[in-house]
């Protein structure tokens, strides 16, 4: 349980941050840089989440709590990527469950015949711009990856958070059907 009284700490004036274990690591680090990105991605949910309503609303919920769940694993330092009750870890099931929500929200929407454009209504625009915030964490995530161990959990679920994302906001367009199409040299 997490119990914060106090707000500011003054400890990361000298540029540095708290890790899980207690160590301490420069704010700049690639871990944090990883950390930061994963925190916006989880923003601009919140953002999306504005838009919407039933299962899609409780899917966002969702997602931030992992979000969450994914910013404490890469907080966590160490070789040992496994979960336990002193290490929160992205596990498979994670993972597991966002490739059946896709598989679900695109059931019914027809293939695509073009690259579409980010936008449409507000939700979607939204879950665009998300998705492109969680491809840059994932960037991040593997830059991080060349100085600490990163659970490759972790990776896989930002990979398949930002296809999630992708056909979220196909789905929000009406089932791909106000998708903005792009055309090819269209303004040329």
């Amino acid at each position: 349980m997490v119990k914060l009284t106090k707000i500011y700490t003054r400890t990361g004036d000298d540029g540095t941050t708290g890790l899980v274990d207690g160590s301490r690591t420069a704010k700049d680090a690639p871990r944090m840089a990883a950390i930061g990105d994963v925190d916006e991605l989880n923003s601009s949910i919140g953002l999306a989440a504005l838009h919407a309503t039933g299962p899609m609303l409780a899917a966002l919920r969702t997602i931030q709590n992992d979000l969450f769940d994914l910013g404490a694993d890469l907080a966590t330092p160490g070789d040992d990527l496994t979960p336990s009750d002193m290490a929160l870890r992205i596990v498979p099931a994670q993972v597991r469950r966002l490739e059946d929500e896709i598989d679900a929200m695109n059931a019914d929407m027809a293939p695509l015949t073009s690259f579409i454009l980010p936008g449409g209504n507000a939700l979607a625009a939204s879950l665009h711009m998300a998705r492109t915030i969680a491809r840059r964490a994932e960037r991040t995530l593997v830059a991080a990856r060349r100085d600490v161990a990163v659970n490759p959990e972790a990776q896989r679920y930002v990979n398949r958070l930002s296809d999630w994302l992708f056909v979220a906001a196909r789905h929000a367009n009406g089932q791909g059907a106000d998708d903005i199409l792009w055309v090819p040299g269209a303004s040329r």
